[in-house]
């Protein structure tokens, strides 16, 4: 319960609680297992969010440099927070925070092409960013179609607010990946589907993170006032009610999810 006057947690602060662990941290070793990670590689994480990807590497490699960069000055400062021991810079995919002749051996980004503006600008900033051979992972969900638990949130949720382009499934199509990254002058290209079921104790809460976020991405919930998408989110997430307990099992919450895997050479 909250108590009146108390500080409400602000998105990154909900992103690192509710998030983080169920939702993002499990995906992390099969992204970097396809960059081969070594000893000794520096490693630069686009988009990390609070810096998960960046924590998993250190946790393998405990001497590993580690060097995340996040355009959210919130994000940034719970990362730092979180992963003092880690470096967090606040930055743009298409104009990276990069000393004079600084490279990574490696460079990942999770879950955050799908949301850069300029792909193409942004492949050209991670190819100055890699020393020569380096190796590039990136993770985008597949497309909603193939997740039957956020297809049918959606559906309720546009009953609300009308059409909802759901940007976190915006770049699903391996071809295009594939694509994108061969006319940035990457190599051995190589893209794997990769599927998880994923659990939350507290399915109400996701449910109601998720409409927040998609009401969000619908014309009508842009064009909101802030009291009225958190009263609307609300009002999707009690409508939600049966699709949640669809995919309610003993254990809470548990939906499959799969994500594209791409891996590539400089």
């Amino acid at each position: 319960m909250t108590m009146p006057g108390a500080r409400q947690p602000n998105f990154p602060e909900l992103y690192e609680r509710e998030l983080v662990g169920p939702l993002f941290r499990p995906y992390v070793p099969a992204l970097l297992d396809g960059t081969d990670l070594r000893a000794g590689d520096r490693v630069l994480d686009l988009a990390c969010g609070t810096g998960i990807v960046g924590r998993v590497v250190r946790e393998r490699f405990d001497t590993a440099r580690v060097v995340g960069v996040d355009l959210s000055p919130l994000m940034i400062a719970l990362a730092r927070t979180v992963a003092p021991d880690i470096e967090f810079r606040e930055g743009s995919a298409d104009a990276l925070p990069l000393a004079a002749g600084e490279q990574f051996d490696v460079v990942t980004c999770q879950q955050g092409l799908q949301f850069f503006a300029d792909k193409p600008k942004a492949m050209v900033e991670v190819r100055r960013a890699l020393a020569p051979g380096g190796r590039v992972a990136f993770a985008t969900w597949r497309p909603i179609d193939e997740s039957p638990f956020f297809l049918e949130l959606q559906r309720v949720a546009e009953g609300f607010v009308g059409p909802i382009a759901d940007v976190r499934h915006s770049f699903g199509d391996a071809a295009a990946i594939r694509s994108l990254l061969e006319a940035a002058g990457f190599t051995n290209v190589r893209l794997e589907r990769h599927e998880r079921t994923v659990r939350f104790a507290d399915g109400a809460t996701f449910v109601r993170l998720n409409a927040m976020a998609v009401i969000g991405m619908s014309a009508a919930g842009k064009a909101m006032p802030e009291p009225e998408r958190i009263a609307t989110a609300g009002r999707v997430a009690d409508a939600s009610a049966e699709v949640l307990r669809r995919h309610t099992d003993g254990g809470g919450l548990a939906f499959t999810l799969a994500t594209n895997l791409a891996f590539a050479r400089a």
